[in-house]
């Protein structure tokens, strides 16, 4: 859907971005994740050209972008950023109608649209008569994604979309971004510096580093098998959390004990170590019924866990 060949970008004697390459599949969401200056926003930037590259190519749907006229190009790529960006004059209905306005949409299917997007986004319908102003943070945060989202673009470029918000909003907007059916058929390049959000979004991560790429994976690749110091060092902080978090029963499932006879209610195997952590604490540590694809039950409490876990954390560690 969209790859990058070799792109570079200077700013005076600055090389912000330096012959960056990668692929995104269609419907898949790569973050690009890195410190300050690391020049993950200005590669996001370059594939809807509110920056042009220096050199290399940019192609989304096999076509170059440098060959597309940019408004025509923005016009089918949905853009959220940190700041979100919503006219401050305009009520939020005519924020969210921009795009249909400039697609020549008739009201009627603005209208439509619009309501349909707020509700899944959790937003009163009494909110399109108000002004950006009136709206909280994350309300905010809400409508500058419906505006991204109405004109139902198959590419969809976010610049750190949730770094302004307080944890507890970031986290449950999170939430409803990874629930949100029309997100699941996009194509979606997001920036953030944080490791945490990055794992909990991406399909595969670009973690960058002085404007070059250093790795290219999946958020268990990128834990279990890093590539050198920078890719090690970078999550080293956090290394016990996103392990918790990219770990699923499924994975340890050979080290649990041995499968029981239980017709009950049990959770998934796709439930991650931290999920099933958490379900054990709510039931104050009793165990916790699991099943896998096969219908296969087991029963597991909080050391059985942690103690499975541990054995699969050290069978990776010396592969």
């Amino acid at each position: 859907m969209i790859e990058l060949k070799e792109i570079s970008k200077k700013f005076g004697n600055t090389q912000a971005v330096k012959q960056v390459s990668f692929n995104v599949a269609s419907g898949e969401t790569l973050v690009l994740l890195g410190t300050s200056g690391c020049g993950k926003t200005t590669t996001l930037k370059m594939i809807n050209r509110l920056i042009e590259p220096d050199a290399g190519q940019i192609l989304i749907n096999g076509k170059n972008v440098t060959d597309q006229d940019p408004d025509v190009l923005r016009k089918g790529i949905g853009y959220v950023m940190q700041n979100i960006g919503l006219f401050p004059h305009y009520t939020i209905a005519e924020n969210i109608a921009l795009i249909p306005d400039m697609l020549k949409w008739d009201k009627a299917k603005t209208k439509s649209h619009t309501k349909a997007l707020i509700e899944k986004l959790h937003l009163p319908e009494s909110t399109l008569a108000m002004y950006p102003h009136e709206l909280s943070g994350g309300q905010q945060q809400r409508v500058g994604l419906a505006r991204a989202l109405i004109a139902d673009p198959p590419v969809l470029l976010m610049d750190e979309p949730f770094g302004a918000l307080d944890n507890l909003t970031r986290t449950s907007i999170q939430k409803e971004f990874k629930a949100l059916e029309e997100l699941r058929r996009k194509t979606i390049v997001m920036v953030t510096h944080d490791v945490l959000e990055a794992f909990e979004l991406a399909d595969r991560i670009c973690l960058l580093d002085k404007g070059e790429v250093v790795q290219i994976g999946t958020p268990k690749e990128l834990l279990f098998q890093p590539i050198n110091d920078i890719a090690k060092n970078f999550l080293a902080g956090q290394r016990l959390v996103l392990e918790f978090k990219v770990v699923n029963i499924q994975d340890i499932w050979c080290y649990l004990p041995e499968e029981i006879n239980y017709e009950g209610k049990s959770e998934t195997a796709g439930l991650s170590i931290w999920e099933a952590m958490e379900s054990l604490r709510k039931k104050d540590g009793d165990e916790l019924f699991v099943s896998d694809a096969s219908n296969t039950v087991k029963s597991v409490n909080f050391g059985q866990l942690t103690t499975a876990f541990n054995q699969y954390r050290n069978a990776q560690q010396h592969e």
